[in-house]
């Protein structure tokens, strides 16, 4: 993992470039416009800084950079062009292979004691509700959603806490 300051340093770098090029190519945003950039770009630049090593990451691009205005953004915040085609077929891929895997379950259904139904039924419904939180995490196995989650907590974390510095910033120069 790397170092959160740095982090910080780089998504803030990223995240104001970002909401340059947003408000540069649209200068009359409506409020929800606005708040739809500051999400859009704080997501490509929390991405970004971390340089699409992580598969969270790579998902997150791939699903903001569906129209033009977040696709230039991630380009330039990523310093190269991303198809959004080729990443949906790479997802999609996925899908195959965990169909695959659930009929193998099937097949090799045997008596269990109840306890053990129970504790498996939580670990499965707790690990669904993971893979829904954590970007591409529903193709992901178990052992690599645990480290793209903990890699994505302290993404965002480092997030949390630029915006929460420039929100006392601002309420600071402002009184």
């Amino acid at each position: 993992m790397r170092n959160p300051s740095s982090l910080k340093r780089e998504f803030l770098k990223k995240w104001m470039m970002g909401l340059e090029i947003y408000t540069t190519s649209n200068k009359n945003m409506t409020v929800t416009q606005r708040k739809n950039a500051i999400k859009l770009s704080a997501d490509l630049a929390l991405a970004s800084s971390r340089n699409c090593a992580t598969r969270w990451s790579q998902a997150l691009i791939a699903a903001t950079s569906v129209d033009d205005g977040s696709r230039l953004v991630a380009d330039v915040l990523l310093g190269r062009t991303i198809n959004p085609k080729i990443s949906r077929i790479m997802w999609s891929s996925g899908k195959i292979v965990k169909r695959s895997r659930r009929v193998q379950r099937m097949r090799r259904k045997w008596k269990k004691p109840a306890a053990e139904l129970i504790a498996r039924k939580l670990v499965r419904r707790r690990r669904k509700v993971l893979r829904g939180l954590v970007p591409g995490g529903e193709f992901m196995d178990e052992i690599s959603l645990i480290e793209e989650t903990l890699d994505y907590i302290s993404a965002l974390q480092a997030q949390v806490d630029v915006m929460r510095c420039l929100a006392t910033a601002y309420i600071a120069s402002s009184s």
